[in-house]
C-alpha cells in the first residue's frame, strides 16, 4: 500500500461541481479523494486523538472532535448549536458572547432538502451550499432568510410540524434518489403555515423575516461509482482499520464495499490514508 497522508483528520472538504469535489483533510494535508474511485483505499486510525479546538491529546472524543475542557465551556458545542431555537444570546447567557455575534447574530437561510425525501432545515448563509452537499441532499432550495439563529430555530420548529427535519443516513445511502418538485413542496409548506408565519414576522419584525421567491432548486450530482450491497457502518473505536474498494462519496460519507463510514463523525482522530 502507498501510504498517501497521515494527521488529525476533519470533516471532508467539498467544492460543489457536476458531480461534488472531495479532499480529505489530515493535518496539513489535503488528498483529492475523487482519484481514488475504483481503487483500493484503506484508513488506518493510530490510536491518538487531539482537540479540534485546542489541539490537547484526548482520550475520547466529545462533539465530533472536542476534549471535554472544551466541550463544557465552548459556544459551539452548548445544546442550543442542536437546538436553535433555544438560542439565549440574547439574554446575555452566551458562553461567549463574541463567538455568537460572528456566527449566531448573522443572516441564516431556512431551506428544503432532498436528502432521503424532503426535509427542512436551516444554515447560516455563508454555509450554503456547503450544508446541503455535507447532508447527501441531491436538491435544496432556500425558502426563508432571517437575520439571528434564534429565528431561523423558530421557524424550522414551525414547518417540521409538516415536514421531516432529519435525513435517514442508510437510506441517503442507498441507490435510487428520487427527483421532487421542491418549488410545488415550498408553496404547499408556506401555504399551510401562512397564518404561522404572519405571527413569526409580527415576533420577529417585518424586515427579519423574507420569504425568498424567484430562485431555482440547486441540484447536485456526488462521485459514486456504486452502492454497497449492505450499509454498515465502521466505528474505528472498535476497529482501527477501514479497507476496501472505495465505491463512492456522498454528504460527508466514504462508501466502500466493505461498509461506510461517517468521516466527520471521527474528527479529531489522527488517521493514516493508502491506497493499493
Amino acid at each position: 500500500m502507498q501510504v498517501l497522508a497521515q494527521g488529525t483528520v476533519r470533516k471532508l472538504h467539498s467544492r460543489l461541481e457536476s458531480p461534488v469535489r472531495y479532499q480529505l483533510p489530515l493535518g496539513d494535508t489535503l488528498t483529492p479523494m475523487n482519484d481514488l474511485l475504483g481503487s483500493t483505499v484503506r484508513l488506518r486510525y493510530t490510536g491518538k486523538i487531539n482537540c479540534v479546538h485546542c489541539g490537547r491529546l484526548s482520550n475520547k472524543s466529545f462533539n465530533q472532535g472536542y476534549c471535554y475542557p472544551c466541550f463544557q465551556k465552548l459556544a459551539q458545542c452548548d445544546s442550543c448549536i442542536i437546538h436553535p431555537e433555544k438560542c439565549h444570546f440574547d439574554l446575555g447567557t452566551c458562553r461567549e458572547p463574541a463567538w455568537g455575534e460572528e456566527f449566531c447574530m448573522q443572516d441564516h437561510i431556512i431551506y428544503l432538502a432532498n436528502s432521503s425525501g424532503v426535509k427542512v432545515g436551516i444554515t447560516r448563509a455563508t454555509q450554503v451550499p456547503t450544508r446541503w452537499v455535507d447532508q447527501g441532499a441531491v436538491q435544496a432550495l432556500p425558502i426563508v432568510r432571517v437575520r439571528t439563529r434564534l429565528q431561523s430555530g423558530s421557524l424550522e420548529v414551525m414547518f417540521r410540524q409538516h415536514v421531516a427535519d432529519k435525513t435517514n443516513w442508510r437510506d441517503m445511502l442507498r441507490e435510487g434518489d428520487q427527483v421532487v418538485d421542491l418549488k410545488a413542496e415550498r408553496d404547499h409548506l408556506l401555504n399551510i403555515c401562512e397564518t404561522d408565519l404572519k405571527d413569526m414576522v409580527q415576533r420577529f419584525g417585518f424586515h427579519a423575516v423574507s420569504v425568498l421567491t424567484g430562485i431555482e432548486p440547486v441540484e447536485i450530482q456526488y462521485p459514486v461509482q456504486g452502492y454497497p450491497d449492505k450499509i454498515t457502518s465502521f466505528n474505528l473505536d472498535n476497529d482501527a482499520l477501514v479497507e476496501g474498494t472505495l465505491l463512492g462519496i456522498k454528504g460527508q460519507y466514504l462508501m466502500f464495499d466493505t461498509g461506510v463510514i461517517n468521516i466527520r463523525r471521527f474528527s479529531g482522530y489522527e488517521l493514516e490514508i493508502s491506497r493499493a
